[in-house]
């Protein structure tokens, strides 16, 4: 089998073919950064129209360089949801044409379950396993027991991770994409200096929430000399954020193996797998991996060209449900939003409806 798989839910555009053997064929992506740059995020408007500009020639080149047809795909798939609508149209839209000009099937592909399954193409991971989906927008505990089935263990009661380390950054002047920038200032900061909080750490359950460490943040700066901060205290700061971000993961995600260990759901070969945009944090990633070596379960987390939004692990997933026959009908309709877990209950906050 062979997909084509399209990525346009934020600001990334991309194109990927992937095969049965796990093998990624071609991976074309172009990043928005520059667009979105002055604005110190992403702008939906600028970012549908950069994915209309570009797809069709990110397609173009990704066949050509896995040197396949639109008649050799097995079948087109693409982000459906969730995301900002109207990129995901984009996509769909692409997909929904191609799909019908080669006569191949058109696979929706939900961009949580996208990343969720990344694991499985590159480590080829068994079912069941614990996953940690962290991202701009996303910051849930999930138990995936296969595809298309999921338990949502946890999730944010109001910002993500990803999201806090943006609005913090930028706060900082550190620039966008904010989640990179801070990770880098944070490199020779003291996480201690400043006291930031840990929200939700200890509390019974695997919930997190993040929006009081952004005005906490807020809270510092406004204490600290007026005009640009000195190098000394952004790399504080930001060590701060990030360690506080990253000792709330830590213990929350212990929280959800217990439950797991507990309910009997880990299965013979306990694994954390860990996706996202945030995944490709190396503090988290270090911690997480320590936590998993005391506990005895395996640690899984994707290339760090594979955690942040890419159109290989869409072409996965789309395989993936090809091969247990889930396709869809060409009258789908994007979503902007899409839980994996629909009998959860709600969480609502101030960034996140999850």
């Amino acid at each position: 089998m062979i997909v084509l798989g399209l990525e346009t839910s934020c600001d990334e555009t991309a194109a990927a073919v992937v095969d049965c053997d796990r093998r990624v064929l071609a991976q074309k992506l172009l990043s928005q950064y520059d667009e979105h740059r002055p604005y110190g995020g992403v702008v939906p408007e600028i970012a549908a129209r950069a994915h209309l500009d570009h797809l069709d020639g990110l397609v173009a080149e990704a066949l050509r360089v896995a040197g396949v047809r639109l008649t050799d795909l097995d079948a087109v798939a693409a982000t459906g949801g969730p995301g900002l609508i109207g990129g995901v149209i984009v996509g769909v839209m692409t997909a929904k044409a191609l799909a019908l000009a080669s006569g191949r099937p058109f696979v929706a592909v939900n961009h949580l379950e996208a990343h969720a399954l990344t694991a499985r193409l590159t480590d080829a991971v068994s079912f069941p396993y614990l996953l940690l989906l962290v991202s701009g927008g996303h910051c849930q505990f999930l138990e995936v027991r296969g595809v298309g089935a999921y338990r949502r263990l946890g999730t944010t009661i109001d910002d993500a991770a990803g999201e806090c380390f943006d609005k913090t950054a930028k706060m900082m002047g550190l620039g966008h994409p904010g989640g990179p920038a801070l990770e880098r200032a944070a490199a020779e900061g003291d996480p201690d200096r400043f006291a930031l909080p840990r929200p939700m750490r200890g509390r019974p359950g695997c919930d997190v929430s993040f929006s009081g460490l952004k005005t906490a943040t807020r809270q510092v700066l406004d204490t600290l000399p007026p005009g640009p901060l000195s190098a000394r205290d952004l790399a504080d700061l930001a060590a701060g954020v990030q360690g506080a971000v990253a000792d709330v993961l830590e213990e929350r995600t212990g929280r959800a193996m217990t439950r797991m260990d507990q309910d009997g759901t880990a299965g013979s070969a306990p694994t954390l797998v860990v996706a996202g945009g945030v995944a490709a944090n190396q503090t988290l990633r270090a911690r997480l991996n320590a936590l998993c070596a005391v506990r005895g379960w395996a640690f899984v987390a994707p290339p760090l060209g594979l955690c942040t939004d890419n159109a290989a692990m869409v072409a996965w997933a789309g395989l993936e449900r090809l091969r247990l026959g889930l396709t869809d009908p060409l009258d789908f309709r994007p979503r902007p939003r899409w839980p994996l877990d629909p009998d959860a209950p709600k969480r609502t906050g101030a960034g996140v409806k999850a």
